[in-house]
């Protein structure tokens, strides 16, 4: 009996987004699809992949978790090899978000889909980054890019969510329990955040990242089901920052 109450539903969304679209010209549809591939595109410079082949002979897919990421790089190759990939991988996020931005400057665009399209961006980079078309399409998970886009696109709440990431880390020294717990506190910090800066002239400009901060959440989830399962059995690795801890 809710049938055509979601028909309405789905219609009056429809609806709301061919409103906003409908006076897009063709320069507006170049721009946005343009930055939205050039998002991509940054997304998939595999820096694990490359600075392993070129530095250490090694292809980090092979090794480890696997995985071409930062934490596989701090396993496998060390500090040196892993923090210039944090790096590349945190601003690949970062300038794809900020080149979107030029967004705003087209007056076809509207407040609610300059947020629209960055997350697009968000999206498009990550997606880069876990299948790269530089290289076979076999990347890593994308958590340093995603904050990369994140920091982009709201740094306070990022700055939050790296605290929770940063406290977990140092008591418990789980990388990965570290990101579980600070991607399922970031669409909480969004709800605030956007709770705390709600505008009644433009109650729609907040909905789109308040979704997409959950759908985050809940991938984050997925794409960590092998490391939930070693921290249940007691067999994820730890990584030990201070001097004088013993590694278990």
């Amino acid at each position: 009996m809710f049938a055509p109450h979601t028909q309405t539903a789905n219609t009056l969304t429809i609806n709301i987004i061919l409103a906003f679209m409908e006076h897009w010209g063709v320069l507006t549809y170049y721009c946005a699809i343009t930055l939205t591939i050039v998002a991509y595109l940054l997304g998939s410079i595999p820096s694990a992949v490359w600075i392993g082949k070129k530095y250490y002979g090694i292809d980090i897919r092979e090794h480890g978790s696997k995985n071409a990421g930062t934490t596989n790089m701090l396993r496998v190759l060390g500090k040196r090899a892993a923090i210039p990939v944090f790096i590349i991988d945190f601003f690949k996020g970062f300038v794809a978000v900020t080149l979107m931005f030029l967004m705003r400057f087209d007056p076809e665009i509207n407040q609610a889909w300059e947020i629209n399209l960055r997350i697009i961006a968000t999206i498009a980079v990550v997606l880069g980054h876990i299948f790269p078309i530089f290289a076979n399409f076999k990347g890593g998970k994308g958590v340093a890019t995603l904050v990369g886009a994140m920091t982009g696109i709201y740094p306070p709440i990022m700055l939050l969510v790296f605290g929770v990431w940063l406290f977990v880390f140092m008591i418990w020294h789980y990388v990965s329990l570290a990101s579980i717990v600070a991607g399922c506190c970031f669409p909480i910090f969004v709800l605030i955040f956007s709770t705390m800066t709600y505008n009644p002239a433009a109650p729609f400009v907040s909905i789109p990242f308040i979704v997409f901060s959950w759908i985050i959440a809940i991938l984050l989830i997925l794409t960590h089901r092998k490391n939930i399962d070693r921290l249940r059995s007691g067999t994820e690795s730890k990584i030990l920052i201070w001097p004088t801890a013993k590694k278990e």
